[in-house]
């Protein structure tokens, strides 16, 4: 997933509005909930950060939409879902279907292995250290980032907020059945928005980023439902076991992209 903080301009995903909608929005202006206090949002990103850091076992399910933009101006989204078990400081399991692939990626603290099940194919590399860097490295390195990955960093408010040149407070939403605190913000280079779980479990709902620098832009959306953690979350050992007797490959080799081949990545405007 992007970061902010980083202003990627990779492509991403979007929730279609309609003209009509647009038109109203922008001759109401902003709604009066909106506060003006910017620290106010960043107080509400920062309980939910700390909460998130302080939880040692995650688990969730996740939905996930990217946004391509083609060459005559059309949006296309591609739709994806997963679900996600987090042990910290080092360990994690992320599955992801999004009909072009069917990807699993595991890491154990030290062996990390990624799984293409439509290909029954896997690669593995070793890399240590925490989830934070293993993080980095599958997208700096391997340009495989994780689903949702912002929101799995143990410095996730600092990742997030370095950039932010506006920030609002837009009252409460509702995802999933779920109450939440609505928040935005904009960088230079991306605007990005958060609805955060109001009470004593402050985890993000959703997460929606969209680019500045890319025409008509795009969006990255992830959506979150069956938030456990501690005692809650299911025991994984978080080792590959090749059950489905799969061809080991160079890492490199193995297609488990969320954007098909289909498509190739153009420039930024």
């Amino acid at each position: 997933m992007i970061s902010p903080a980083r202003e990627s301009t990779n492509t991403s995903v979007a929730t279609t509005v309609s003209a009509a909608t647009l038109l109203l929005i922008a001759t109401m202006g902003m709604p009066s909930s909106a506060k003006a206090d910017k620290a106010a949002p960043k107080n509400l990103v920062k309980a939910m950060s700390d909460y998130m850091v302080a939880q040692t076992a995650i688990s969730f399910s996740y939905d996930s939409n990217l946004e391509i933009v083609t060459k005559d101006g059309q949006k296309l989204a591609l739709a994806s879902s997963g679900a996600v078990v987090l042990n910290r400081p080092d360990k994690v399991r992320v599955t992801r279907n999004g009909g072009f692939a069917n990807a699993e990626a595991v890491f154990d603290g030290k062996t990390l292995t990624l799984l293409g099940k439509n290909a029954n194919v896997y690669g593995q590399v070793e890399v240590t250290g925490p989830i934070d860097n293993l993080i980095d490295e599958l997208r700096d390195k391997f340009h495989r980032p994780l689903p949702g990955a912002d929101l799995l960093q143990s410095n996730l408010y600092d990742e997030l907020m370095p950039l932010v040149t506006d920030a609002k407070d837009l009252g409460s939403g509702v995802i999933g059945g779920i109450e939440c605190d609505h928040v935005a913000f904009r960088t230079k280079e991306v605007d990005w928005q958060m609805w955060i779980a109001q009470g004593g479990h402050p985890y993000p709902c959703r997460y929606v980023i969209t680019s500045k620098l890319v025409d008509n832009g795009p969006q990255y959306s992830i959506q979150i439902r069956d938030w456990k953690t501690g005692n809650e979350v299911a025991s994984d050992d978080f080792t590959f076991k090749n059950s489905t007797n799969a061809k080991k490959i160079d890492l490199k080799d193995l297609d488990a992209d969320e954007l098909p081949k289909i498509f190739t990545p153009g420039d930024a405007k």
